[in-house]
């Protein structure tokens, strides 16, 4: 990568040149953003994840426009086009825009009217009217007639659609519309007459306008979708007859001969070619701007959700709950292997309530259960009562649910239970979200767990770059251990895949349990760099080294014995005694490649040895009076789980079907920029209700004064 690119990069994201270039040579050589970020930070200067990710992104930017830009010359070249003042300056552009605005004039254009006026032999005279020099352009016009154009005004309008499409390849004039366009125009939409009765629930968007530049991520994406399902019409606005007059200012003289003929060419070039083009360009850049941001929210309420807190390992009974087909009842013993399953029919129509107050009862004290986890969707919250009506002394707790059938029908589930049906597998995905929520999740594709908000307009691969990319993050940030993970699992640990992690497995059922990381290199396929970049997030629990289940990475063990020897002890009594750590010096300990940062990592891992940083579970009960929304009135006051999390406020799940809104205005008693600022995802809440529209199935809380 070249001095100018990294310097780009620099001035994008406000990160030290040093930085850069040390960050994309790890990445190059095959490094992940999780190892580097963990155990690079001397040559990273302690940058985070997300700033990695971003190098990662803009260094890839920066190749696709190299790549773009060998396309361009090669083009230009066949054409004998390309002179070495052309050649440098393409060279010197790192803008796509730019470069495209360049290339405009020798891009192999479609049959185009300027293209056939050519043909026609009415180049000259475009370029006269242009230059303004002719004194009678009927007189003029008329050498330029042949058997294709007959008339006068043929001839002049064909040279007219010429220099409109000279207009519109003006780099300058191009520029400057799309600024205007950027830092003046307005969104503008109206309903589809034809389908105002179906669009209700865009009927805030009938008749709207707003400035480019106001219009939050949310709203363009809202006027996106409407457009897109043939609701609304929507589009870009600004002062257009402005414009048209600057673009004269340029090229028409005053008073001069051919003025009217040039002013109507320029019009034409302006309305017909620039304008379409640079409302494209400009929508597709609010689009990806929108789409960024849209992400942001996706990404960090999914990290919230992947990081959750679990159970732990604990038996536990699971239950999906249902009306008329009954509840299904799996069984799971605390590792999650599923030990039995069976339906249970407590609610109507069969009320048996007793019957299955029995079964429950007796795999209670059968399979010694320490948790119950019921799900939340139709008939949760009668689930919830009736299990509570036991008094088994057992926790319970409500499950979000989302994304379970679509596990259960999917290829891991067959894999994981071919002999089940989707029922058992989808209340043994419930089951296990509880008792881990990032083993189970990282399943099930992420836009169907039900966060974030516009996932299915947004960029859907930059989506999903981002949504693996956090998903990988958060599985790095656990540690996993070795003996216990699945196949599925493994494949998010930095620097293995699909191929490594099934050899693990593979080897696991082949030689037993791992008892040392260095294990991991008689896997096949897990060769020396796999090793460096997963070893330091996997863990051996009960492991005769105790540093193996920490997140101290096996090249730094040489380090931590070498503290244990300076304190005259074992590194077991230092784990057990890590106020020991204080009496050393760690600038005695530093070298070429380990610095302070990374010693200091390695101190806290000592201190804290196979903490699992996402804390523990809690119960929760919502309010007994409320079960459907007819039940909700104005001014009551109710617990509450917040469920989702988006840049106009917050979702909580109070108990119904429908989520209530608690809008940003409306979530604390100052002003707040960024819900995100002030709540997370399963923080439980009090919120209290400001309208109910049954029909629309909409709830609005507050949290004010809470």
């Amino acid at each position: 990568m070249s001095p100018k690119q990294i310097s780009i990069i620099s001035n994008i994201l406000g990160i030290s040149e040093s930085s850069i270039r040390n960050t994309v040579s790890m990445l190059k050589e095959g490094a992940t953003v999780p190892f580097i970020s963990r155990y690079r930070k001397e040559r990273t200067g302690s940058l985070d994840e997300v700033q990695i990710a971003n190098i990662q992104k803009e260094y890839k930017k920066q190749i696709d426009l190299a790549t773009r830009k060998e396309t361009v010359l090669a083009a230009i070249e066949e054409q004998g086009a390309l002179t070495d003042k052309l050649r440098q300056r393409i060279a010197n552009i790192y803008n796509p825009i730019e470069l495209e605005d360049l290339y405009l004039p020798y891009k192999r254009k479609k049959k185009t009217k300027a293209g056939v006026a050519r043909s026609y032999g009415l180049e000259p005279l475009a370029e006269a009217i242009k230059k303004q020099r002719i004194t009678n352009i009927n007189v003029e016009a008329k050498n330029y007639l042949n058997n294709n154009v007959k008339t006068v005004n043929k001839a002049i309008e064909g040279a007219q659609h010429i220099i409109a499409e000279w207009i519109s390849e003006d780099e300058k004039i191009r520029d400057k519309a799309r600024l205007t366009l950027r830092k003046h125009g307005t969104i503008a939409s109206k309903v589809v007459k034809k389908k105002k009765e179906e669009a209700f629930k865009y009927r805030d968007y009938f008749e709207f306008e707003e400035s480019l530049t106001k219009c939050p991520s949310h709203r363009f994406l809202a006027l996106m979708r409407g457009q897109s399902e043939g609701y609304l019409r929507v589009g870009l606005n600004m002062d257009h007859d402005r414009m048209i007059n600057n673009i004269e200012r340029k090229y028409v003289s005053f008073n001069a001969s051919c003025a009217d003929l040039l002013r109507e060419a320029i019009k034409d070039g302006y309305k017909r070619l620039i304008l379409p083009s640079i409302e494209n360009q400009v929508t597709n850049e609010y689009k990806e701007a929108a789409d960024k941001v849209a992400i942001e929210v996706f990404t960090k309420n999914l990290r919230q959700l992947l990081l959750s807190a679990p159970l732990g390992q604990k038996a536990t009974l699971a239950l999906d709950p249902g009306f008329r087909s009954g509840c299904k009842v799996v069984i799971l013993d605390k590792n999650g292997n599923l030990k039995y399953s069976t339906n249970i029919y407590p609610h109507p129509p069969q009320n048996e309530m007793e019957k299955a107050g029995k079964i429950i009862t007796d795999l209670c004290t059968k399979h010694k259960i320490k948790a119950i986890a019921i799900g939340n969707g139709t008939a949760g919250r009668e689930s919830e009562s009736f299990i509570k009506s036991l008094n088994l002394g057992i926790d319970s707790y409500m499950v979000n649910e989302d994304g379970a059938s679509i596990y259960s029908a999917s290829e891991i589930a067959r894999e994981e239970f071919p002999d089940k049906d989707v029922t058992v597998r989808g209340s043994v995905s419930i089951g296990r979200r509880l008792m881990d929520p990032l083993a189970e999740l990282v399943k099930i594709d992420a836009k169907s767990i039900g966060v974030g908000q516009y996932q299915h307009d947004v960029n859907q691969t930059l989506l999903k770059e981002s949504l693996d990319q956090t998903v990988i993050s958060c599985v790095n940030s656990i540690g996993i251990n070795i003996n216990t993970a699945s196949k599925h699992l493994l494949t998010y640990v930095s620097g293995l895949g699909p191929v490594t992690a099934e050899n693990i497995i593979q080897y696991r059922k082949e030689n037993g349990n791992f008892t040392s990381r260095a294990q991991l290199k008689k896997v096949p396929r897990v060769g020396a760099k796999a090793f460096e970049q997963a070893a330091g997030f996997l863990r051996v629990r009960d492991a005769k080294n105790p540093l193996e289940n920490t997140g101290v990475h096996p090249e730094a063990y040489p380090f931590v014995n070498k503290m244990a020897k300076d304190c005259n002890c074992t590194i077991e009594q230092l784990i057990e005694n890590p106020q020991m750590l204080k009496t050393l010096n760690l600038n005695n300990y530093i070298t070429r490649d380990f610095g302070l940062p990374t010693l200091r990592d390695i101190i806290k891992e000592i201190e804290k040895p196979g903490l699992d940083p996402r804390g523990a579970v809690t119960s929760f009960s919502f309010d007994g009076r409320v079960r459907t929304i007819d039940d909700i009135r104005i001014g009551m006051i109710l617990p509450g789980i917040v469920n989702n999390i988006t840049n106009f406020g917050a979702f909580v799940d109070i108990g119904v079907k429908q989520g209530g809104l608690v809008h940003i205005s409306q979530i604390a008693d100052k002003f707040i920029s960024n819900p995100a600022d002030v709540l997370s995802l399963n923080q439980q809440v009090t919120v209290k209700v400001l309208d109910v529209d049954i029909q629309r199935g909409r709830i609005n809380l507050t949290m004010k004064g809470m």
